[in-house]
């Protein structure tokens, strides 16, 4: 189970991957693919064309970490594709943890209610 506080965002990166990457080339895809930077404390979740593959790199301060999980049977669920101008689908740490447990994000159904949006660094 992951834990992460609400300060940490989580991008998908849209299409495919191909999971023989490991540190560099999936620090180079986030730059590449995704726009952001691979030391920004965020984690970067990339999956493969069966979708029965996962990988999620995070940088912990100190060092990459990469994360996968490969599923025995079923495939994981993959949001659609970012709408137009966007290069990545953003979630919250819950709704990854969701996918990780093959819960499809298309059937389940937020509750409404107000939450504070993340606080977006200024450009500069």
């Amino acid at each position: 189970m992951l834990s992460l506080p609400p300060s940490v965002r989580v991008y998908l990166a849209p299409g495919v991957t191909d999971m023989r990457r490991g540190f560099d080339g999936l620090a180079a895809a986030v730059q590449s693919v995704i726009g952001e930077s691979p030391t920004s404390g965020h984690l970067f979740a990339f999956c493969n064309r069966g979708r029965n593959r996962l990988k999620v790199i995070w940088w912990d301060g100190s060092g990459l970490i990469v994360l996968a999980k490969r599923l025995e049977k079923g495939t994981f669920k993959w949001p659609a594709p970012p709408a137009e101008g966007q290069s990545s689908v953003e979630l919250s740490a819950q709704e990854l943890t969701l996918i990780l447990e093959g819960i499809d994000l298309d059937q389940a159904s937020r509750r409404d209610w107000w939450r504070r949006a993340p606080a977006r660094p200024e450009a500069g």
